[in-house]
């Protein structure tokens, strides 16, 4: 299994060029030539090669990070205290599922008696006899404020909302999922990975594989399609089926964590869990943040 540095390379802070294999002892090499390049002094020793550096991209980032919140320190994204981008007290008032009374299968906030999203004849209509997912669940309910923590987070380029909301989400994981061989994430389309300078689904499967000690494997790619948020349920269906691949060449294992950000009507869980299965996934625990 890879260890927590390989996991979250962005929580690792960079400690230079690691230092390469020794050299066996062996005779001298060979004297190099001393041509000249074309418009050199006359005997001039070759340039030699330029030693490797250290990458002073991750400096620039984290002095500009330090910059950033000097001058405008995190605030909580729900009441904008400042200090950090979720407050212990916007923590304690978050509209928590309880499991109890949750659907065992999809996880729908009231479902445990009789569920109103995946009982077999709402999912008729839309082609299916129960979700292909072997179960689903998500810590908060979708209201306004949790909203607003993912809008924060993913429109608005609050990173640092990963960690806390991941957090939550390995909370809410059943035990038995920890026995699962990968998280996988549904990732973003190109146009919104542009447009925000992140996958949002990503960070939160990177945050969760180092929380769970579970292997993140990105398998998943997506094609171009349409922006979700103003279909219906129906239209979501319809645009997300066979709108997701499997990356060419990537081994699907057989127990997968797929991890998203909310789940509204299920189509995006549904059609992700539908390209694993077909390329040999047995088992689909679906993990989201909220649960309309």
């Amino acid at each position: 299994m890879a260890t927590h540095s390989e996991q979250l390379p962005l929580f690792d802070p960079a400690t230079g060029i690691a230092d390469g294999p020794a050299l066996a002892a062996s005779a001298p090499a060979p004297a190099r030539s001393r041509q000249s390049r074309p418009g050199a002094p006359s005997g001039a020793r070759p340039r030699s090669p330029a030693r490797p550096r250290p990458s002073e991209r991750r400096w620039r980032e984290r002095a500009f990070e330090v910059v950033a919140e000097t001058l405008w320190p995190t605030r909580c994204a729900v009441c904008d205290r400042p200090g950090t981008p979720l407050c212990p007290d916007c923590i304690a008032s978050l509209p928590y599922i309880d499991s109890l009374l949750a659907c065992p299968r999809c996880g729908a906030p009231f479902g445990r008696v009789q569920c109103t999203e995946c009982n077999r004849v709402l999912l008729a209509a839309f082609g299916y006899e129960e979700p292909p997912y072997r179960q689903a669940t998500s810590p908060l309910v979708l209201t306004e404020k949790v909203r607003r923590i993912v809008t924060v987070y993913k429109d608005q380029g609050e990173r640092s909302l990963a960690r806390p909301m991941a957090s939550l989400m390995a909370r809410a994981t059943p035990p038995p999922w920890l026995d699962d061989d990968a998280v996988a994430f549904v990732p973003a389309t190109a146009a919104a990975r542009r447009r925000r300078g992140f996958d949002h689904a990503e960070h939160l499967a990177r945050e969760l594989s180092w929380l769970l000690d579970v292997d993140f494997t990105p398998l998943l790619a997506t094609p171009r399609r349409l922006d979700q948020r103003r279909l219906g349920r129906i239209e979501r269906i319809q645009n997300m089926r066979e709108a997701l691949r499997v990356l060419p060449g990537a081994t699907v294992p057989d127990a997968v964590i797929l991890v998203d950000d909310v789940c509204t009507t299920g189509s995006t869980l549904f059609a992700a869990t539908e390209a694993l299965k077909a390329q040999g996934a047995r088992t689909i625990h679906a993990l989201t943040f909220a649960r309309a």
